[in-house]
């Protein structure tokens, strides 16, 4: 009987004793949320400290399977991208992914802005272009149809929305239209029903791609002086969005933030001095797809990315080498460790925020 007893006041301590966070806990000091990231970050390796940073692409237009599985094996990631597939084929795949990681717990991600979820992922409901969505109660509308979808598949982050405003060819159908306050507005709406929703909202692409002339999938492209977009940030920072993507876009002909040929995502002067200094974004940052051809031909980009201040490496085309690379940098490199481990700290934190820790 007196075991019994027992058992029962263990149980009821350590269910009143148990702290729910949700993600409206990210940006608040909390000592025992605090703690416990640490908790978690000292019992890590070096290489699964580093392994967090990273998100490999699984689905049709991803690594396959046996790729992924090895990666999460090592503890090489932090997350998975889910990239073209069906609805039911990326539930089947999470599972499997879950099932074999004996680690840190994956965040499952996906591009699914209105314009690309059905393009993206198959069999999902039906949702309008971000071009074509008529008012503020549309964007609320598909913005709650889109984490419905998300959440039942166990994809917790999702790459959207679209910031950018409309002139460029590659994001017009994909922007919510020209009008700087329009895209500002709506994005946060779409942003606050993400996060109402528990799913991690993300603000793109930084520092703007509208005005810019050519395709980052291709090659590096360049914003010529101002960088009229950046002001539609602000905003979404000051209001709490958690995650802001970085473009492969060089600035040039701009004496502050010349990135002297590097894309953004590579220079310190953009992520660190712009975003998360002048800017204050104390979220996680992320890079866009480091294959990409605005990026991949510079050697080491992911390290670049690192350095320059992202926390998150999207898609790298060599994870290995690269957690190689960013190892071997921190133990030359004292200062670059210490922002190493803050970014890490943020993932994990952001993790027991989404009730994945």
């Amino acid at each position: 009987m007196r075991f019994i007893f027992l058992s029962i006041i263990t149980i009821f301590s350590l269910i009143t004793n148990a702290q729910q966070y949700s993600l409206n806990h990210f940006y608040i000091y909390d000592a025992t949320l605090a703690q416990k990231t640490d908790s978690v970050f000292n019992s890590l390796s070096d290489t699964a400290i580093v392994g967090q940073m990273f998100i490999q692409a699984a689905g049709v237009h991803g690594k396959p399977d046996k790729t992924i599985i090895s990666l999460i094996k090592r503890n090489y990631l932090g997350g998975i991208i889910m990239l073209n597939g069906t609805k039911e084929s990326f539930i089947q795949s999470i599972k499997k992914y879950n099932a074999v990681n004996k680690g840190v717990p994956l965040v499952f991600s996906a591009d699914a802005e209105p314009s690309l979820i059905n393009r993206k992922i198959k069999n999902t409901v039906p949702v309008k272009n971000a071009n074509k969505l008529l008012n503020r109660d549309e964007v609320r509308y598909y913005a709650k149809l889109i984490c419905k979808e998300l959440k039942e598949m166990g994809i917790m982050y999702n790459y959207a929305p679209v910031v950018d405003m409309s002139p460029n060819k590659i994001i017009n159908f994909r922007s919510f239209g020209i009008n700087a306050d329009t895209a500002q507005v709506w994005a946060n709406i779409f942003i606050e029903e993400t996060q109402n929703s528990g799913i991690v909202a993300t603000a793109k692409h930084f520092p703007g791609h509208g005005f810019v002339v050519g395709d980052t999938h291709e090659k590096l492209v360049y914003i010529d002086g101002e960088m009229k977009e950046v002001k539609n940030y602000r905003p979404l920072i000051n209001k709490g969005v958690l995650s802001i993507m970085i473009a492969h876009i060089a600035i040039k002909n701009n004496v502050e933030y010349d990135t002297e040929n590097l894309p953004s995502s590579c220079s310190k002067k953009i992520v660190t001095n712009l975003l998360k200094q002048k800017l204050n974004f104390k979220g996680l940052v992320i890079t866009d797809a480091l294959n990409m051809g605005g990026v991949s031909s510079i050697p080491n980009c992911e390290l670049k990315a690192a350095k320059a201040g992202c926390d998150i490496l999207l898609m790298p085309k060599n994870v290995r080498s690269a957690i190689e690379d960013i190892l071997e940098e921190i133990k030359v490199n004292k200062q670059f460790e210490q922002q190493v481990y803050a970014s890490v700290k943020k993932i994990i934190r952001l993790k027991f925020c989404l009730g994945l820790l």
